[in-house]
């Protein structure tokens, strides 16, 4: 499998209508077809993708996306973000992000987006702004916000079997909590 591949898929129709509205089918076809290559690319025996821009992009979409959809309510969904966030900032000290076609970038920043790291998410903002990605950019600063304001997200609490706090428990409960 080729990172062109890769790409070729996230992008193609009907699989983008389904990239924020997922189903348990769509779901069961990445894990289905893609979760051997998730697991190579998780233990870094396609690590050499990283010399390219879109090697890149594959590398943030397998290692971000693909195991949200994998393992859907899960703490596993998580087990690769790390290194989604260490793809896309490689790609950006590279200056791939200015060698992929603006409408792929999006899933390229999106992992600083999904970061608990409020440094990635003031980079997240930033990029998404720098590029013009106004559709992103409004989500960029609402997770932004969430981080912010609690150091994490809240709706993983109960996946990653963490405590809520008081507040995050009201703000959960409220009808302006982000379910994820």
């Amino acid at each position: 499998m080729s990172p062109i591949e890769i790409i070729n898929y996230w992008y193609s129709e009907p699989m983008n209508k389904h990239w924020f509205s997922s189903t348990p089918e769509l779901d069961n076809e990445i894990k289905n077809n893609y979760e051997q290559i998730w697991i190579k690319v998780a233990n870094g025996e396609l690590d050499d993708w990283k010399n390219t821009a879109n090697g890149c992009l594959a590398l943030a979409i397998i290692l971000d996306q693909f195991p949200l959809n994998m393992f859907r309510g899960q703490a596993k969904s998580f087990r690769t973000e790390a290194k989604a966030i260490e793809v896309t900032l490689h790609a950006i000290q590279n200056d791939f992000d200015k060698k992929i076609d603006i409408e792929k970038l999006a899933f390229l920043i999106m992992p600083l987006m999904h970061s608990e790291n409020i440094e990635h998410q003031n980079l997240s903002v930033k990029l998404f702004t720098q590029h013009k990605l106004k559709s992103n950019l409004r989500f960029a600063c609402h997770h932004n916000d969430i981080v912010k304001r609690f150091g994490r997200f809240p709706h993983r609490n109960k996946i990653l079997e963490r405590e809520s706090t008081p507040e995050e428990t009201a703000y959960l409960e409220s009808s302006d909590a982000f379910k994820g």
